[in-house]
């Protein structure tokens, strides 16, 4: 398969998963700045921005930070190439480019994607509309990803669309996570005795875990239980353990297929099998915002060697 085609796939599928997962981080920043009480709302934004890697740049183009633009920016905002906007258009031109690798329903979902969202996201929305906004890009997403598992061939086309999607989500998980620290006090000590639980419900409800979580836990809301379930619970689809099982899982299938062992193998098994063997007290104990930022940054060295790796696959 050509290098041209396996990178159009990866980073299709990354740039849907990221508009959804904009989206989704959104959610949580709305959600959390409403059960806020006491404080000014717009101040939680800054957090969410900095889990989207995008303070800087916002700062570039506005003189102040609000909850209204900050929505805006993350949104649909084509100079923000993070926006759920730009990511559709990128995700669209990604699919366009690998047209004939992809199934007719593929390319139509995609497509309709493109269009439907190119309408809604054609005005600055109202925050009333926000959620509403948030379920359609959700159910467009998924729709895109339905419609390649439903009629995809499991071959190494497959393969690359699926450590693109979970590179992508395990990324997301790791970011929203991290929007609750930024509303925790700066000492781990006292997470025990300060979280607010309408916020940690906040946190599942964004991520589509809230009912999942109390199949797996008892009711209550306990920051313990809640970063196990998001981090290494493997039945949890946007857990960081069940994305790594996919993306290790994917990556084998390719060094099978080509007979070719890579970087991005024994990066991605060392992440793997620290998962595997860490327990939640012993994140807590560490940190949980420094045990994700270093996450993140294992999971950025795996997207790149994944990039450095396509002209293997030719």
């Amino acid at each position: 398969m050509l290098g041209r085609t396996a990178n159009g796939l990866y980073w299709m599928f990354r740039y849907i998963e990221r508009a959804e997962n904009i989206a989704r981080l959104v959610d949580a920043g709305q959600r959390m700045s409403l059960t806020r009480s006491g404080a000014n709302e717009d101040d939680d934004w800054d957090g969410v921005l900095q889990s989207a890697g995008v303070r800087e740049a916002y700062d570039e183009v506005h003189t102040k930070l609000t909850g209204a633009d900050a929505i805006d920016y993350l949104m649909r905002d084509r100079s923000n190439p993070s926006s759920v906007m730009s990511c559709i258009d990128y995700g669209r031109n990604n699919a366009r480019m690998v047209r004939t690798a992809l199934t007719r329903d593929t390319w139509e979902a995609t497509n309709e994607c493109w269009i439907e969202l190119k309408a809604l996201l054609g005005k600055r929305l109202k925050t009333a509309e926000v959620p509403e906004m948030i379920e359609v890009i959700k159910r467009r997403a998924g729709l895109i990803r339905g419609a390649f598992h439903g009629s995809m061939l499991r071959n190494e086309l497959y393969n690359f669309a699926r450590i693109g999607t979970f590179i992508e989500r395990a990324d997301n998980t790791a970011r929203i996570l991290d929007v609750k620290y930024y509303v925790l006090l700066p000492s781990i000590s006292h997470v025990g005795s300060s979280l607010d639980n309408a916020q940690w419900e906040s946190i599942l409800r964004s991520v589509s875990a809230h009912r999942a979580y109390k199949w797996a836990y008892d009711p209550e809301y306990k920051p313990a239980n809640i970063a196990d379930f998001l981090i290494l619970n493997g039945q949890m689809p946007r857990s960081l353990a069940y994305c790594y099982e996919k993306i290790v899982s994917n990556i084998n299938y390719l060094g099978a297929e080509y007979d070719k062992r890579l970087p991005a193998h024994d990066t991605a098994d060392a992440i793997r099998k620290m998962l595997q063997t860490l327990t939640i007290k012993h994140i807590m104990d560490q940190g949980l915002h420094e045990f994700l930022e270093d996450f993140v940054s294992r999971n950025n060295k795996l997207g790149a060697e994944i990039s450095d790796g396509y002209r293997f696959y030719e």
